[in-house]
């Protein structure tokens, strides 16, 4: 079946000599895997750089379904960045996230809302001049919503706690241990009203940012349990130092 859809990559990995297998992120069919071989000359019309993570991409292929790998037919950049291969925070924070989405994604089948959120969300980090350096936690946090298990904020009082597990604001901490303390509580509420034009009213230091971002990725492990160490994450946590 010949398939045509937007795509954004998740992640790629050397196959031999002149091949990749690429993680896609598509329109209209969720995860894709790709065999991708790379022509050895610059004339070739498919190109290594394509397959930057979170690269969004026109693809045509001709879809298989017995196979674990489809082979792309044609291919191309459907919208050139112009700022985030070019800027160290950007690029930090969009490997970051690829990686972050690789693993969430990974049971994601048609999801087209999901597609656009993320596809929207990266579109703007590159249009943005300042104002971006909480980017990644309002992406996550908000992300919960197109995955499943976003927070029940209608609950929140001043003081309360937030169960972790359940996504929900109790008056009283919880019989386990994940849970968060009114003072972290109080920041995921507020971090959850936010978006990405509102977010530099959030003024956090650096240490404040990296205790937000570990709350995030251990709520995300809650939920998503094949979910693995990050190892982008010590370089994003350097950036924010």
């Amino acid at each position: 079946m010949i398939t045509k859809t937007k795509g954004i990559v998740l992640h790629n990995i050397k196959y031999g000599d002149a091949s990749l297998i690429v993680d896609v992120f598509t329109e209209t069919m969720g995860r894709v895997a790709f065999l991708v071989r790379i022509p050895k000359t610059s004339k070739g019309r498919v190109k290594k750089q394509y397959f930057q993570p979170l690269t969004l991409l026109d693809l045509e292929f001709d879809y298989r379904q017995r196979s674990s790998l489809q082979h792309i037919k044609d291919v191309r950049i459907a919208v050139p960045y112009a700022s985030i291969a070019f800027d160290a925070v950007k690029s930090t924070l969009s490997l970051f996230l690829a990686e972050f989405l690789y693993h969430v994604t990974k049971s994601e089948q048609h999801n087209p809302t999901l597609f656009n959120y993320i596809s929207n969300s990266f579109q703007w980090l590159d249009g943005a001049v300042e104002g971006y350096a909480n980017f990644h936690l309002v992406f996550m946090m908000r992300l919960t919503r197109f995955v499943g298990f976003y927070p029940n904020l209608d609950d929140y009082t001043r003081g309360c706690y937030f169960d972790m597990r359940e996504g929900a604001f109790t008056p009283v901490p919880t019989l386990h241990s994940d849970f968060l303390s009114p003072d972290d509580a109080s920041r995921v509420h507020q971090l959850m009203r936010m978006d990405y034009e509102t977010m530099h009213l959030f003024k956090l230091s650096h240490n404040e940012r990296n205790r937000i971002t570990d709350l995030a990725l251990h709520y995300y492990r809650l939920h998503v349990p094949t979910m693995s160490e990050l190892r982008s994450y010590d370089v994003l946590r350097e950036v924010f130092r």
